[in-house]
C-alpha cells in the first residue's frame, strides 16, 4: 500500500529498461521533488509509480530520421491534434489562411517565441507530443490505449493509494482508467498540467464520451483537485473546470514554470504541498 500513485505524461519512455526498472525509479525522482516542495521527506514506499509508455511506443513504428526532423514526420492524425492544440493558443494571427496554410516548423517556431521556449526544443516537444497522444487516443479499443489504461488501473488496485497525482498525458490516462474501474476508491485526484478539455483533439475522444459538452468526475473519487500554471500551453483550455464541473477546486495560479511543461516545477510548487498535506 502507497498513499499515492503517479501518473506520468509524455516523455518518459525508456528504451532497453525494463518497467520495472523505469517505475522506481521514477518513484524516487518524483518523491524528491514532492519532498523539495513541501520540505518533508516521504516515507519509504509512500508513492509508487504507473508506468505506462512502454506499450505506448510498442505500438509505435520506428522512427527514422533525425531528431531535428521529427516535425516533418508526423502523419496527417499528428498534425491535426497539433493544430487543434494551437487553435487553443493566443498565438498572432499568421496569414490569412489560417494555421493549416502555415508548415509546422513555422507553427513552431511562432509557439516558441509566444512561451520564450527554445526553438529546437519545442519542435522536439510537439512532435514526441503528437506522436504519443495521438497513440494512445488513435481509437477507443486500440490496443495501446487499453494496456496504458489497465497499466494504471492495476497499479491504482494494488497499492490502493489515498491520492492519485497525474500530469500531462497521464491526466487523460488516469481519467479513464478510474471511469472503467469504478471500484477503485481513491480519496484525491490531483491532474497537473493537464490537456483533458483539449477540443476534438482529447475532449471529444475520452472514454467515457462528455455528455452535453461535460466531463464527470470518476465514480470512485471523492475529491478533485487541477492544478494549471498560466505558462503551460499544454493545459489548454482554461479554466478545466468549464468542463469538467465536477472538479471541486481548479487552481490557475502560477508555479513559475522552468522548463517547458515539465514536471518537476508542478511537483515542487507551495500549490500542490498545501493540496497533498492533509492526505500526507
Amino acid at each position: 500500500m502507497s498513499l499515492v500513485v503517479a501518473v506520468h505524461g509524455i516523455g518518459n519512455h525508456k528504451a532497453g529498461r525494463a518497467p520495472e526498472e523505469v517505475a522506481a525509479h521514477r518513484a524516487g525522482e518524483w518523491s524528491a521533488h514532492l519532498a523539495q516542495g513541501s520540505g518533508a521527506e516521504l516515507p519509504a514506499g509512500a508513492l509508487a509509480f504507473a508506468y505506462y509508455a512502454h506499450h505506448l511506443h510498442a505500438a509505435m513504428p520506428v522512427s527514422q530520421g533525425r531528431s531535428d526532423d521529427a516535425l516533418d514526420r508526423l502523419t496527417p492524425e499528428e498534425v491535426a491534434l497539433v493544430t487543434r492544440w494551437t487553435a487553443e493558443l493566443e498565438l498572432p494571427r499568421i496569414t490569412a489562411q489560417g494555421r493549416l496554410a502555415v508548415p509546422l516548423r513555422q507553427l513552431a517556431s511562432v509557439v516558441a517565441k509566444r512561451f520564450s521556449l527554445d526553438g529546437r526544443l519545442t519542435r522536439a516537444f510537439i512532435a514526441l507530443a503528437a506522436r504519443e497522444v495521438n497513440t494512445y487516443l488513435r481509437a477507443p479499443d486500440a490496443p495501446a490505449r487499453l494496456a496504458a489504461r489497465e497499466e494504471v488501473a492495476a497499479v491504482i488496485a494494488a497499492h490502493r493509494p489515498r491520492v492519485v497525482l497525474a500530469h500531462s498525458l497521464g491526466t487523460v490516462v488516469a481519467y479513464e482508467a478510474l471511469h472503467a474501474h469504478p471500484e477503485l476508491e481513491v480519496e484525491l485526484l490531483v491532474t497537473l498540467g493537464s490537456p483533458l478539455a483539449l477540443p476534438h483533439g482529447v475532449f471529444h475522444r475520452l472514454l467515457p464520451a462528455p455528455v452535453d459538452g461535460r466531463g464527470s468526475r470518476p465514480p470512485g473519487v471523492a475529491r478533485w483537485v487541477n492544478l494549471a500554471d498560466h505558462g503551460d500551453p499544454v493545459a489548454v483550455p482554461r479554466p478545466l473546470k468549464r468542463y469538467f464541473p465536477d472538479i471541486d477546486l481548479d487552481l490557475p495560479e502560477s508555479v513559475r514554470l522552468v522548463d517547458f511543461h515539465c514536471a518537476r516545477s508542478y511537483l515542487r510548487s507551495p500549490a500542490l504541498a498545501a493540496t497533498l498535506a492533509p492526505y500526507l
